[in-house]
Order: C-alpha cells, then sequence, then structure tokens
C-alpha cells in the first residue's frame, strides 16, 4: 500500500518541481523551449495512452472473455466525450488567448488558466488510478515496475507544465510565491482523480479495460484538442515536433523496458 500511495503522488511531485521554477527563474521560459516542452509533454501522453492503457485494454478483454477490441474502442470514445463535456462546460482560458471557453464565467484570468490546467490533468490522474488499482487488486498483467514506469513519465511531462503555468500568473501581475502555489495547486486534481479512480475500480474489477481505454481517450483529446495546437501556433512548429519526438520514445521506452 505505502509504494501505491508513493506512485500516485510520484506525477504530482512533477508539477510541484515545474512550479517551483517560478521562484528560481527571473524571466519566463523562452517561446522556443515552451514549445520543445509541450512537444514533450504531448509525446509522452500519446506513448503512455498505447502503451500503458490501450494495449493492456485489449489484452486484459481477451482475459475476461470479452470481444477483445470493444472494451478499448468504447472505453475510448467515453474518455473523449467525457472531457468534450467538460471542456463545453467548465468556463476556462487557454494561454495565450483572450477568448474563454465553458459557460460564461465572470471569474478572473488567473482562474481560468488554472481551470484549463485543471482539466488537463484530470485524464492524467485517472490513467495513474487505474493502473494502481489494477495492482492493488491483481488484476490484468501489471507490475510495480510498469505503475512506476507511468507515473515517472506523467510526472516527467509535468515538470514543463507546472513552469508553463506559473510563469503566466506571475506575468500577469501574481506574486511569484503566490504563482508557485496555483501552479503547485493546479496539480491537486491528479492524485485525487487517481484515488477516485482507485476507489471506482475496488468496486467494478470488471470494469478495467473500459476505464484502461477511457482514460487514454480522455488523454488523447488533451493532446488533439490542446497541446498539438499551442505546438503549431506561431513560428518555430519544428521544435514541437522534435519534443513530441523525445517524449513519445521516452515513455515508451520507459513503459517497454521498466514494464
Amino acid at each position: 500500500m505505502k509504494n501505491i500511495i508513493i506512485g500516485l503522488l510520484i506525477p504530482f511531485a512533477g508539477t510541484i518541481v515545474g512550479s517551483s521554477m517560478v521562484l528560481l527563474l527571473k524571466n519566463e521560459i523562452k517561446p522556443l523551449l515552451q514549445k520543445a516542452l509541450l512537444g514533450f509533454a504531448s509525446g509522452v501522453m500519446m506513448a503512455a495512452s498505447v502503451w500503458s492503457l490501450l494495449l493492456p485494454s485489449i489484452e486484459n478483454s481477451e482475459q475476461a472473455g470479452y470481444i477483445p477490441w470493444l472494451p478499448a474502442a468504447v472505453g475510448f470514445i467515453l474518455g473523449m466525450a467525457f472531457l468534450l463535456i467538460i471542456d463545453s462546460l467548465v468556463p476556462h482560458l487557454h494561454r495565450k488567448s483572450d477568448n474563454s471557453e465553458g459557460l460564461h464565467s465572470r471569474a478572473k484570468k488567473n482562474t481560468m488558466l488554472l481551470l484549463a490546467v485543471i482539466i488537463h490533468n484530470i485524464p492524467e490522474g485517472m490513467a495513474v488510478g487505474v493502473v494502481y488499482a489494477a495492482l492493488l487488486e491483481d488484476v490484468g498483467n501489471f507490475s510495480l515496475t510498469t505503475a512506476l514506469a507511468l507515473s515517472l513519465g506523467i510526472a516527467l511531462q509535468n515538470l514543463p507544465e507546472g513552469a508553463i503555468i506559473s510563469f503566466p500568473l506571475k506575468g500577469a501581475g501574481t506574486s511569484k510565491e503566490k504563482a508557485f502555489l496555483l501552479g503547485t495547486l493546479s496539480g491537486v486534481v491528479e492524485p485525487i482523480a487517481s484515488a477516485l479512480t482507485v476507489l471506482f475500480l475496488h468496486l467494478a474489477i470488471p470494469a478495467l479495460p473500459f476505464l484502461l481505454s477511457f482514460a487514454a481517450g480522455a488523454m488523447i483529446y488533451v493532446v488533439v484538442e490542446e497541446l498539438i495546437p499551442e505546438i503549431n501556433n506561431g513560428e518555430h512548429s519544428n521544435i514541437g515536433l522534435v519534443g513530441v519526438c523525445a517524449g513519445f520514445v521516452i515513455m515508451m521506452v520507459l513503459d517497454l523496458a521498466f514494464g
């Protein structure tokens, strides 16, 4: 149980370290580096969706006697639909945009920026939670090293994410201490989502293949709807592609080498 608790908190630690950059660096991260880091995060999430979630979903479907592709397809679609609904309802604001999304709200810009990151973090927390839940319940072929590899991969992509949310808050007039605190708080949703997923799966073990693919669909939604458009916005989009390649390969190697 101790290892599982630590594993659920590792991604949050990545957000804390990333957010702390606002305390250590004087100036905001340069746009070129931001694109590379966003690309890296995209690559990690795409690789995790395939090797840590979709392929295990198909494998566990076979073991459970389901049609192998059915839970993966249904869960993936539901995961995308879930994020689409949240994205349509929750008022939020993406970086470098003056037009808010979701229902109309008079919330402050900083609040809207944080809500955008929170929406982004929900599927990541679910992805980690479903793998550790499977490990705890001893279902599927998950090992502790597999789960830790996923936690580490999500933590790596949370490093730039924490920095990228904290610096705009500072640039909007927030003190660097408060920007660090808000950036850190934006990641709290991950361990909460992880814990809720563990609790749900404890009550509904047969849902494992569906939850694995559900988390994959939600993560791919974030990549396609938020990260990729920001990478391609403006100049130097090629550096974002390099980041995607690096993130994808590193997460793939982590999963295959330690899984």
